[in-house]
């Protein structure tokens, strides 16, 4: 069911919009295959640079790069952009150079299918390398060319990774088959480049990643392996078995291997637990049938890394995942191939002797996991070196929170987790399963970016890959998508999105100043079967449209929506969540959950005020705790996304700190504790790093820390305190010019702070305690 909605479309003048450009390098691809599937393409260039010059390399790439500076990991891109237009990463690679010959390294995977994570649109590299401003290598422009072959180790006829991604990552390798990222190695065969038509570019607008290597800390167990029958019923996801126009991929007759299949066929036969520390510089041994499961502590967002020792030919299956289920590792838990097959086999480049050589294998593509499991089924080998390297977001470690409850710590470092993994270059609903701009948990994430970094401009790119195009394909007219940037051929949305664009554009303009994207058009108008949650919140997107355009019309009809809603909705106890048109009226229906009650009082429908009655049932026999009591059995229960979030966001705004307090510890500390992350479920049957959860970090610092609101455009910080069981508080928030740093701690009768803010700032104050505020210099 839908409801009576206006589709926003929100546009911008390109004319806003930095456009960097190249000096000299054009875009590249093999001639003739731009547009083919999963083709994995290495460029090269070799050059020199004089001593004490600052050399930079500027690039990017469709669909995908991954940079090495003479065979070091340097970089990962590019920052995803909207249709039409790529952003374009400029790095200083001048620490990375030796004297004499250099090697600049790319790995450009062009995918070519449709995704929620990755645009469809033709492949191609462009690059160059600067010196002092000279151009001194470069694709098809001055200096010294990058010279492409066809990567041939990556198996390009696999399996897609799952519905909202790309393809899985099948490999077979051999000693020295990365040779070519150095100076010095045998060049392989050259292929023929043609340029591509000119790219319009937008600047990367985000911190660059650390790519900080991670080890795996702890031996699980280790045990034996072995394939039998394959299930009756295999799982089978649809881009398996549906491969066509609206799920693009190889159909599943032309796959080279299908290692989901493969490994459903496989069980352990014996599972000897370990359970101490890993002794990273012991080989694990994988011989035939044998497996081995290890724990890098908490959920991690990043490539797979592995140094392997094969004294035979061998298939080696790395498979992982968030959770152990039962003791081991169900790659199939999420419903995407949670699965790497690398093949070190006879045929491969470099044949395997009797004194085998070392192979340094890192995954093309992020994932998160807190749990690795190799199996090798054929073979024998050594592995050593199990990491993974972050592909998150850096700037986080300005902000601080602490507490005298080292539970509430806990969940505040389980947020900053949750929200580095989940903002690379957009607000992401999962870094796993999808890696998808989500509207509606962006409006929750958008959040916690100003508390941890001080900026908005992870959701100033999130915004603009919205606006800059000038229709989305498979759309209505005037629709925005559900999930940005992304392709949508089965012409899936969800109206309701892009409600919640609205009311994130609200804020954003309140915390960024940022008003160069706001224009309004009004389109297309939906009515069916009348949902009140959905009016609820189509009144608040009307409201914030009439504050952003200053169009009192628009605010009008959202109160009298309100009105309506109230009158028609309102049963006397509870707000029921929908009408039915029958015979051209509408007829009330008794369906009534938790979320609605929270959308009425979340989107101004009602107050404590005027709904006492159900104000005091929803605050004292709702919560955490109602699984048990079984209160209202009859209202069905609210989950984490999106009513648990409402819940706080309620409860905050009516003054209840220590109600809050203590259900963030029911909600989610069990969470934290598990993965180091927050779920997008209460839960772990889906995605364990959600990033619409981090929210938890801005609910600390305003209703813990008392840090209620920081006004970064006027420069105005709102201090709230409350009666908090706790004895101290601290934290520091990261703004424009400095940080805010504020410390709270009880002695007796009296609540005693410490405040600091940059110069220009006004610092107000608010205490609903019972205790005597004291401010301390």
């Amino acid at each position: 069911m839908t409801t009576t909605l206006v589709a926003l479309l929100m546009t911008s003048a390109l004319s806003m919009v930095p456009n960097p450009q190249f000096q000299s390098a054009k875009p590249i691809w093999p001639s003739g295959r731009e547009a083919e599937k999963n083709l994995c393409v290495g460029f090269r260039a070799e050059f020199t640079a004089a001593a004490g010059q600052r050399v930079s390399l500027r690039l990017t790439a469709s669909t995908l790069y991954r940079l090495y500076v003479n065979g070091v990991h340097t970089g990962y891109g590019p920052a995803r952009g909207p249709h039409g237009f790529y952003r374009l990463d400029e790095l200083d690679i001048t620490d990375r150079l030796a004297p004499g010959a250099n090697v600049v390294a790319v790995e450009v995977a062009g995918y070519n299918v449709n995704s929620y994570y990755l645009i469809d649109q033709p492949s191609f590299l462009q690059a160059e390398v600067t010196s002092n401003g000279k151009v001194i290598a470069s694709t098809a422009g001055d200096g010294a060319q990058f010279i492409a072959h066809i990567l041939t180790e990556r198996v390009q006829k696999a399996q897609r990774y799952s519905f909202q991604r790309p393809f899985a990552e099948v490999y077979h390798l051999a000693p020295g088959y990365d040779a070519w990222r150095v100076s010095g190695s045998p060049a392989p065969p050259a292929v023929e480049c043609a340029v591509q038509p000119a790219k319009s570019l937008l600047t990367r607008g985000v911190p660059y990643p650390t790519f900080t290597a991670r080890p795996a800390i702890w031996d699980i167990a280790s045990g034996s392996a072995e394939a039998g029958a394959k299930p009756e019923k295999p799982w089978a996801d649809r881009v398996l078995t549906g491969i066509s126009d609206k799920v693009k991929g190889y159909p599943q007759s032309e796959l080279e291997v299908i290692p989901s299949l493969d490994l459903q066929a496989v069980h352990n036969s014996s599972t000897p637990a370990i359970n101490q520390p890993l002794d990273s510089g012991r080989p694990i041994t994988l011989g035939p049938n044998s497996f081995h499961i290890v724990d890098f502590g908490v959920n991690y967002t990043g490539f797979i890394g592995v140094r392997i020792t094969a004294r035979k030919p061998t298939r080696l299956y790395l498979t992982f995942d968030e959770i152990l289920s039962d003791n081991d590792v169900n790659f199939m838990r999420m419903g995407c191939v949670n699965i790497i097959q690398l093949d070190i086999a006879p045929g491969t480049p470099v044949q395997l002797t009797a004194t085998p050589s070392d192979i340094h294998f890192e995954s093309y593509e992020p994932y998160t996991f807190r749990y690795l499991k190799a199996i090798v089924l054929d073979g024998d080998c050594d592995i050593t070196s199990l990491t993974v390297r972050d592909y998150t977001n850096p700037d986080v470690y300005q902000a601080h929170f602490a507490c005298s409850d080292p539970r509430l710590n806990t969940l505040f470092n389980a947020g900053r987790e949750t929200y580095r993994q989940n903002a690379v270059d957009v607000f992401t609903d999962c870094p796993s399963r999808e890696r998808a701009g989500w509207l509606c948990d962006s409006f929750f994430t958008a959040r916690v970016e100003p508390d941890l970094s001080g900026t908005t401009a992870v959701e100033k790119n999130f915004f603009e890959n919205f606006l800059l195009p000038p229709k989305f394909e498979h759309l209505p007219g005037g629709m925005l998508p559900m999930c940005y940037p992304s392709d949508h051929n089965d012409g899936v949305f969800i109206p309701n999105w892009a409600l919640w664009f609205v009311v994130q554009l609200d804020e954003y303009r309140a915390r960024s100043g940022d008003t160069a994207f706001i224009e309004w058009s009004k389109a297309n108008e939906f009515v069916q079967d009348v949902n009140y949650p959905s009016n609820m919140l189509y009144a608040k997107a009307l409201e914030c449209a009439g504050r952003l355009y200053n169009a009192p019309d628009l605010t009008a009809e959202a109160a009298r929506i309100r009105d309506v809603i109230r009158q028609q909705s309102f049963d006397g106890q509870f707000f029921v969540d929908n009408a039915l048109r029958k015979d051209g009226k509408l007829e009330i229906t008794k369906n009534r959950s938790e979320v609605c009650q929270y959308f009425a009082f979340f989107f101004d429908v009602a107050t404590p005020a005027s709904q006492p009655d159900l104000w005091k049932a929803l605050t004292e026999q709702f919560g955490p705790d109602r699984k048990n009591t079984k209160a209202f059995p009859e209202i069905h229960a609210a989950n984490s996304f999106v009513g648990n979030m409402l819940r706080f966001e309620i409860l905050s705004r009516y003054g209840k700190s220590q109600q809050i307090l203590q259900e963030s510890i029911g909600y989610l500390l069990y969470m934290a504790e598990r993965t180091g992350t927050l779920w997008e479920n209460d839960g772990p049957y889906a995605s364990c790093d959600h990033g619409f959860a981090s929210h938890i970090v801005h609910t600390l610092y305003r209703d813990v820390l008392g840090a209620y609101s920081v006004d970064t455009v006027n420069k105005v910080v709102h201090l709230r305190f409350s009666g908090l069981d706790l004895t101290w508080c601290e934290g520091r928030i990261p703004v424009p010019g400095g940080a805010i740093d504020l410390h709270w701690w009880k002695d007796n009768d009296t609540l005693n702070y410490r405040v600091t803010a940059p110069a220009g700032y006004k610092v107000e104050t608010e205490n609903t305690g019972a205790l005597k505020l004291v401010r301390h210099p």
